[in-house]
């Protein structure tokens, strides 16, 4: 059985190990434009030996933010950005991906300002001057997270029309920028995880009530990003796999709309949960979502990426080992440090799963 630093292939793209930088929001951009920030740490992450690095969600339309400093892909003028990112993701060795989103309910966040961190060019972001209120929310229905979101308004059919579209288009500018796989955000409560769980749907039109209808909306998203996304570059959907409530998403519906989008070019499962609402049966300990992953790969006929509270080297070898899961994701462990797919391999003795040290430190190491 492979381990984590074999190589994985995926349509036409092959990635040098199994070891991704998960996507992690830094809340530090401008009208969706990123800044050196961005290319100081996508590139560390690069050059320290992950085989996939992918791109924070990356808000479609403006409304689609989670917060003024999102970063975004909802125009063409974004484009230059992020084939920057990508070249450079590439020359490190490593398989640039981003991830698209909608945030719908949970967007119009003041988040990044709201705990006394740095404000303006200290903090690589700044606050518009109107941003009293922030702007108006969109969801499946109208229901909000709990106390801390506003009221979103439900989004109409005309409107999902266009958000498909929005999702296509955004796939087009990252085919042009260079990237090599998409990601879909479809869990934590954002726009999508919104349509497909029963938690918060309450539709009585063609997306909602029965699985099907629930569901329509990922068909149509994965379609619209595959009428514009290259044939031989994977397609990746983070789900919640489970929402945690027994009256929620299961694991076993994770597992069915997996073999229902994979007919429509859909490649992996991207196994996190939760988020739909607040609290749930939930608890985060150490690999708490393999199961999820191991399960969704077995019985949904497809590969899955385990994510979630790993950061042990010999843990993550026996994910891929065992056939839990195809890729394993690291978020704050790599944020902690960006070197540790290499200490990972040396702990394994692995090293040939890696992307050439970089020739500027062969002098000195």
């Amino acid at each position: 059985m492979p381990g984590l630093f074999d190589p994985l292939s995926l349509r036409d793209v092959t990635f040098p190990n199994r070891i991704g930088l998960s996507p992690m929001c830094q809340y530090s951009a401008r009208d969706g434009f990123i800044g050196d920030w961005h290319l100081m740490h996508l590139g560390a992450r690069a050059q320290g030996g992950a085989g996939l690095i992918i791109v924070e969600a990356t808000a479609v339309r403006p409304e689609g933010r989670i917060t003024y400093a999102d970063t975004g892909i909802w125009s063409d003028d974004h484009i230059p950005q992020w084939r920057r990112v990508a070249e450079m993701i590439r020359s490190f060795g490593a398989v640039p991906a981003i991830q698209l989103a909608h945030a719908g309910v949970k967007a119009s966040s003041s988040r990044p300002w709201a705990d006394g961190r740095p404000k303006g060019d200290a903090a690589g972001y700044s606050l518009p001057d109107d941003d009293a209120e922030g702007w108006p929310t969109v969801a499946a229905s109208a229901l909000a997270f709990g106390e801390i979101t506003k009221l979103p308004r439900a989004v109409t059919p005309d409107e999902i029309a266009d958000i498909t579209s929005a999702f296509g288009q955004a796939a087009r500018r990252a085919r042009e920028a260079g990237f090599d796989v998409i990601e879909i955000h479809g869990a934590h409560g954002y726009l999508l995880h919104g349509f497909y769980s029963p938690l918060t749907n309450r539709r009585r039109d063609a997306y909602g009530g029965s699985f099907e209808n629930r569901t329509r909306i990922l068909r149509e998203t994965v379609s619209a990003i595959r009428e514009e996304w290259p044939e031989g570059k994977p397609l990746f959907l983070r789900l919640s796999t489970a929402d945690g409530f027994a009256e929620g998403w299961q694991v076993a519906d994770s597992a069915r709309v997996a073999r229902d989008l994979r007919p429509l070019g859909l490649d992996l499962v991207d196994c996190s949960s939760g988020g739909a609402a607040p609290g749930g049966s939930l608890v985060y300990a150490p690999g708490f979502q393999v199961p999820l992953a191991a399960e969704v790969r077995r019985t949904g006929d497809i590969a899955t990426a385990a994510v979630g509270a790993i950061s042990d080297a010999r843990m993550a070898d026996a994910i891929v080992a065992e056939a839990k899961a195809d890729l394993v994701l690291f978020g704050r462990k790599l944020l902690e440090d960006p070197y540790w797919p290499r200490r990972a391999a040396a702990e394994l003795g692995r090293e040939a799963g890696l992307p050439a040290r970089p020739i500027q430190y062969d002098w000195w190491l």
